[in-house]
């Protein structure tokens, strides 16, 4: 699994001039399923996101996790994570997971998260998506399970 992290003062998903998701403070997640993931490290990268200390206290130090400041986290699914664009000028999606395991994978995931999180906003798997954000800092992570 791949995430990347985003800080955000707030941030919103739209599909079909609708908006299906928004936060305020706290974390847009964007998330990749590689061919051979599995559900073991669903936790373990929920774990990570909530509980990185990537928010600041007032002397300027990285000291809070999303926990800590009650931020909320925005959740969307992205397979370009995977692109290999290592030979030729397009990328190869090959090493992301089919979109059938994909999508469960997805949904447990926000199952899990929403478990322990109280503001879980995410958008819709597949579907194409506009995505809002105002950056905070900017900070941004990157996250892989394999590492």
């Amino acid at each position: 699994m791949r995430a990347v992290l985003q800080r955000v003062k707030e941030s919103s998903v739209t599909v079909d001039n609708r908006c299906v998701g928004r936060i305020e403070r706290g974390l847009l997640v964007l998330l990749g399923f590689a061919r051979d993931d599995t559900e073991e490290g669903i936790d373990w990268l929920i774990d990570k996101i909530i509980n990185l200390r990537v928010f600041e206290k007032e002397d300027g130090k990285f000291d809070e996790s999303l926990l800590d400041i009650g931020g909320g986290l925005l959740i969307v699914s992205q397979f370009t994570l995977y692109g290999d664009c290592a030979k030729g000028r397009r990328p190869s999606f090959s090493d992301a997971m089919p979109s059938s395991e994909a999508g469960k994978m997805f949904e447990l995931f926000i199952d899990r998260a929403k478990k322990r999180v109280k503001n879980v906003q995410t958008g819709v798997f597949q579907a194409h998506m506009d995505v809002a954000l105002v950056n905070d800092g900017p900070v941004t992570i990157i996250i892989d399970s394999r590492k």
